[in-house]
């Protein structure tokens, strides 16, 4: 079979199968030129899911009429240069554009019309390019200063068979808006308009550079909850950079869609987000539960590898371990900063539960029956209707425990709870800065948690704050405390050992054996004694005290799977902490049991002085805040 060479129209199209998947990539080629052209407003239209017609429009530097023919030349463009000693460096790349392969890719599957003023000129020029056939540069009417008009017509009318590939008109148009959504995040001092089929679906203005400027676009493009509920990120390893916004564990969602990240403002997907957003919240979630997260990498270009993948979407880091370790323990340290806090969601999300039962059901307004019309009123007095007999509400006659104001006010008293095994928090701070002391003088509302003022059904503890209510689940509650004791505990003696009679010999994949062997130190700390038995072997010796009576085999298959997919041995560790969970859950208050005044306080102000108190080992909040507001609204009264 002859080799032959293939004519540029081909090798274009070629080009464009990986380049131009959808039109959500064209467009994403597009802004990227437009960003690296300096634009500060980024216009973009789609018609009919982008494959009728796209516009993106710049206010960047534009291009002369000498450009114009160069631009749709394959690899030609303007972000590559040679260093002094003429190398083309490609791991210098400070571009989000380099490969000069978009505007050939598109034009050789499309009908493409440039149209472009250059900075500093006063004429403006055009050209067309039709399923790879180049037209002569024209003059054109341009409206700005400088900048360019790119319109993309009949996308991929030069290669039908693609079209057949193509999903519905509206599941384009959706990753249109989520690929704009994800350039706004990256840059946030660019302003971003997307019209779908003539209907405004984005408009963000430009914002200020720097962590508010991002925080308001995230909350422009996430929703205003995640700006209530983001925890700010900012730390440094070994010169690289990870700043950034992490939802609270309670602002979770049922999928990974909202977990973004972004390398030297390039947004990109890469597993190694994921696996690690597993790590940093696996403490806190169930595992069909999802954290919300915007992460910023930033590192010398030399440290990380642009050039993977035609659509620019991967990237590949010289040193992952690092990066994953410092994602993981940047969330870390950023969730046990947050403390005790809880999301805001929990509290709307019962508000808008308690208007929807009021408004329908029974009980409800629209359940509700009106009293006897006058003429009813006069039956009554002349005994034709009979009232109906008084009735009692539910609960009213249930137990309940109370506590009074005047039950508290000492130091002494919140610290004498006593109940179970549980112990009150050796040392108390007072609001206004006072600490314990013979009897000093404050209102309890003011804490965090606020003061507790009654126990219902004997499971959930009613507290006053200065503006509000707070409502505990005290078995949940207290279950997060004595799980993070014992992880403490855990933590500063090392896992207990149990040897096996007969050591274990777990058969891998030699490059599986490899791994885990070479990760055999983490794996002691945990209680795992393992070491090799000749190549694609490992022998088990001991393994951890708390997992009792445990499949050795199947545990390290397990964690040669996560040290492959994440770089981390999560197994091992979810194992151990889902048996401190359930420890936990047996060792701490249950519901149904009473508590007295102190008892609740005692509990309310250490959860106040444990980070991560705010949700259960497995997500959901431990306590809900209703502000005084809120509830008046709730009344009318607002």
């Amino acid at each position: 079979m002859p080799i032959r060479r293939l004519p540029p129209e081909t090798v274009n199209r070629i080009a464009a199968g990986e380049v131009v998947e959808r039109p959500a990539s064209a467009i994403k080629e597009l802004v990227d030129n437009a960003i690296d052209a300096g634009a500060t407003r980024i216009e973009v239209e789609a018609h009919g899911g982008g494959l009728t017609r796209i516009l993106v429009a710049d206010d960047g530097c534009g291009l002369s009429a000498e450009e114009l023919p160069v631009a749709i030349e394959r690899h030609a463009t303007s972000k590559l240069a040679p260093d002094a000693e003429g190398l083309w460096d490609l791991l210098a790349i400070h571009t989000m554009g380099f490969r000069g392969e978009a505007l050939p890719s598109i034009g050789s599957v499309a009908r493409l019309s440039i149209s472009s003023r250059a900075k500093g000129q006063s004429d403006a020029w055009s050209i067309l390019v039709e399923g790879g056939a180049v037209g002569d540069v024209a003059p054109a009417a341009f409206a700005g200063d400088h900048g360019a008009r790119i319109e993309v017509r009949d996308l991929f009318y030069a290669t039908p068979a693609r079209l057949k590939f193509m999903k519905s008109e509206r599941a384009e148009a959706l990753a249109i808006t989520e690929e704009i959504k994800r350039q706004a995040m990256a840059n946030e001092s660019v302003g971003f308009s997307l019209d779908i089929d003539g209907r405004r679906v984005i408009r963000l203005p430009p914002e200020h550079p720097g962590p508010q400027g991002r925080l308001a676009r995230l909350s422009a493009v996430l929703g205003r909850d995640f700006q209530d509920n983001a925890i700010e990120i900012d730390q440094t390893r070994d010169g690289v950079r990870l700043t950034g916004f992490a939802g609270l564990p309670t602002y979770n969602r049922g999928n990974a869609a909202h977990q973004y990240l972004f390398v030297n403002g390039r947004p990109v997907r890469d597993r190694l987000l994921q696996g690690a957003l597993r790590a940093a919240y696996a403490d806190f979630l169930a595992r069909d539960r999802h954290p919300t997260a915007a992460l910023y990498i930033s590192l010398d270009t030399s440290e990380v590898d642009v050039n993977v993948h035609p659509a620019k979407a991967e990237v590949r880091f010289r040193d992952p371990a690092l990066v994953r370790g410092l994602i993981v323990g940047a969330l870390r340290h950023a969730l046990a900063g947050a403390g005790h806090r809880a999301s805001t969601t929990t509290a709307a999300s019962a508000l808008d539960a308690i208007r929807a039962q009021t408004m329908a059901g029974p009980g409800g307004y629209s359940s509700y029956q009106p009293g006897p019309s006058p003429a009813g009123f006069s039956a009554w007095r002349s005994g034709g209707w009979t009232r109906p007999a008084p009735q009692v509400l539910p609960g009213m006659s249930d137990v309940s425990a109370r506590v009074e104001p005047g039950g508290f006010g000492v130091a002494e008293a919140v610290r004498e709870a006593a109940y179970g095994d549980y112990d009150a928090p050796p040392s108390i701070a007072y609001p206004g800065g006072m600490s314990e002391g013979p009897a000093p003088v404050f209102d309890p509302v003011d804490f965090p948690l606020g003061a507790a003022r009654a126990q219902v059904h004997e499971t959930y503890i009613v507290a006053q704050t200065r503006d509000g209510v707070v409502i505990v689940d005290q078995h949940a509650a207290h279950e997060r405390l004595v799980y993070e004791r014992m992880k403490g505990e855990m933590a500063a003696g090392g896992v207990a050992r149990q040897a096996l009679l007969l050591p274990e010999v777990v058969e891998l994949d030699p490059a599986e054996a490899e791994r885990v062997v070479a990760r055999a130190d983490e794996l002691a700390a945990l209680g795992l004694v393992i070491e090799s038995f000749g190549p694609g072997a490992v022998l088990v010796r001991e393994t951890p005290a708390l997992l009792g009576k445990t499949d050795a085999a199947g545990l390290v298959r397990d964690i040669a799977d996560d040290l492959a997919e994440n770089g981390q041995a999560l197994a091992l560790k979810e194992r151990l902490e889902e048996v401190c969970s359930t420890m936990a859950c047996h060792g701490s208050v249950r519901a149904g049991r009473r508590l007295n005044g102190a008892e609740m306080n005692a509990l309310l102000r250490e959860m106040e002085a444990t980070p991560h108190s705010g949700q259960c080992n497995h997500g959901r909040p431990t306590y809900v805040e209703l502000k005084l507001a809120d509830i008046e609204r709730l009344f009318g009264r607002r």
